[in-house]
Parts: structure tokens; C-alpha cells; sequence
């Protein structure tokens, strides 16, 4: 497998954003009253996140490190900007279901994870191509609750009636309380068939650890680790010149009270 199947084939299945890393809960229990409702969002987010990974790796030098994350913030609201003045134009339908999530798709954290953690940090090709892959695992996973609920509360996948006429929607599915009810009955599966998941500790390759960085290759773990080392760095850095001007402060004090000794002698 080249380098950008390996980025396709880790967003949709190894660290799936929403399956396995559990990111960007806001719009999945929100948007997917139904498997369009989910696919729209998940294409639309796609755009932004392979958009937004290549600008980023392609300014990745150029951004200063401590104005990093407001840049990553100004890129990723342009592309939003841009994204729904398209929809407005030329499919106004979408842009009518997913209203007020677009611009909210500014501060998903799924963007902003992978734009610090592998963009920010890699070529220009293999970020477009992990963005494309997330992308496509974000769009699978909205796809598949979607589906699942709009299954059990209206009996249709799509708008395709599906069910007997005997059978009885359950309408709470497809209200607020059925995303969290849809995700927790997903999650409990994945957990029973030890499927990779954040919710478990199976998974010691990726972000699917359990939160345990400290044992875990995965890439944003890995990326808090360097993060914790290099702020361990500074600290101790800090610490130290802070010893060693308090040490000069007293040893000038000394040199002076000794002088003023010697003069009053």
C-alpha cells in the first residue's frame, strides 16, 4: 500500500474520526436525523478538511509556531466562507438542511486535530490525501448513524420506505435524544466485538487508546508527547536561568558586603 492509500485507508477505518478517535460529536449527534442529512455533512466537511490540510502543509514554514493556531483558524473559516457561499449558489437545498453546521464546521475539532497533529508537520500530498481520508471516514460514520436512525424513527434509508406498513417508527430516533441512544448502542458494539475505539483499550497502534499517551504510537499522541516534552524543556530551561540569576544576584551581594568590610578596616 503507497503512502496515500495508507492515508485514505487510516481515516476511514484505523483512526476514524468518529468510530475510533470519538471527534466532532457536536455535528454527528446533531445533523443526522437521516442518511442524507449525514452524508451532505460529512461530504461538506471533507472539502474543507483536504482544502484546509494542504493550505496548512503548504504554509507550514512560513506560519510563526506561536500564532499557529489562529492562522490554522483564519484558513479553515475562509474555506468554510467559500464553501457555503457555494452551496448557497448551487445546491441551496443542502444548504437549507445543514443550516447554522456549516459555519460551525470552523471549530470542528476534527480539523483543527489534524491540521496540528499530521499537516502542520508533513508534505503537501500525504496531508491532502489524510485529509480526504478523514474526510471520507467522517462522512461514512454520518452516513451510518444517519441511516440507523432514520431506519428506526421513520422507517425509510434516504427517503426509501424500507419497513412493512406494520411496522411502528420510533419516533424518539429521530428527536435529540436518539443520537446520544444511536451512538451509545454503536459504541456498545464496538466495544463488544473489541472493535478499535477510544471508548476501549484495544487499540495500541493509533489515538484509539484509552487516553493512555504515554504507552501509545498513534500520531496525535504522539504529537502530545512532544508537545509535553518540549514544554518540560522549557520549563527546566527556565528553571535553570532563573537558579543561575538568583546564584549571580547573591554572590554580587557577597563581593559587595565583603568590599564594605574591607573599606571600613
Amino acid at each position: 500500500m503507497n503512502k496515500y492509500a495508507e492515508r485514505i485507508y487510516n481515516g476511514m477505518v484505523k483512526e476514524n474520526p468518529t468510530f475510533v478517535i470519538m471527534l466532532g460529536m457536536c455535528p454527528t449527534l446533531a445533523v443526522t436525523t437521516s442518511g442524507n442529512n449525514g452524508l451532505y455533512m460529512g461530504l461538506t466537511t471533507t472539502a474543507v478538511l483536504a482544502a484546509s490540510n494542504l493550505l496548512i502543509s503548504a504554509l507550514r514554514k512560513v506560519i510563526p509556531d506561536k500564532v499557529r493556531i489562529p492562522a490554522y483558524i483564519v484558513v479553515v473559516a475562509s474555506l468554510v466562507t467559500i464553501v457555503q457561499l457555494l452551496l448557497k449558489a448551487y445546491l441551496p437545498t443542502v444548504n437549507d438542511l445543514l443550516g447554522i453546521f456549516i459555519p460551525l464546521i470552523v471549530v470542528n475539532c476534527i480539523i483543527l486535530g489534524r491540521a496540528e497533529a499530521y499537516a502542520a508537520k508533513n508534505p503537501i500530498g500525504v496531508s491532502f490525501f489524510d485529509g480526504i481520508g478523514m474526510g471520507l471516514g467522517f462522512s461514512v460514520a454520518l452516513t451510518v448513524i444517519g441511516s440507523f436512525r432514520e431506519l428506526l424513527g421513520a422507517g425509510t434509508i434516504f427517503g426509501f420506505k424500507i419497513t412493512p406498513d406494520s411496522f411502528e417508527p420510533i419516533s424518539i430516533f429521530i428527536l435529540a435524544p436518539g443520537a446520544l441512544f444511536t451512538l451509545a448502542i454503536l459504541t456498545a458494539l464496538q466495544n463488544k466485538f473489541k472493535l478499535p475505539s477510544a471508548t476501549n483499550g484495544s487499540v495500541k497502534n493509533n489515538i484509539g487508546c484509552g487516553g493512555d499517551c504515554s504507552h501509545c504510537g498513534g500520531s496525535i499522541c504522539t504529537t502530545n508527547r512532544e508537545m509535553l516534552s518540549s514544554k518540560d524543556e522549557i520549563a527546566a530551561s527556565k528553571e535553570s536561568i532563573v537558579k543561575k540569576a538568583t546564584i549571580k544576584s547573591e554572590h554580587g551581594k557577597n563581593e559587595e558586603k565583603s568590599s564594605q568590610k574591607g573599606g571600613l578596616i
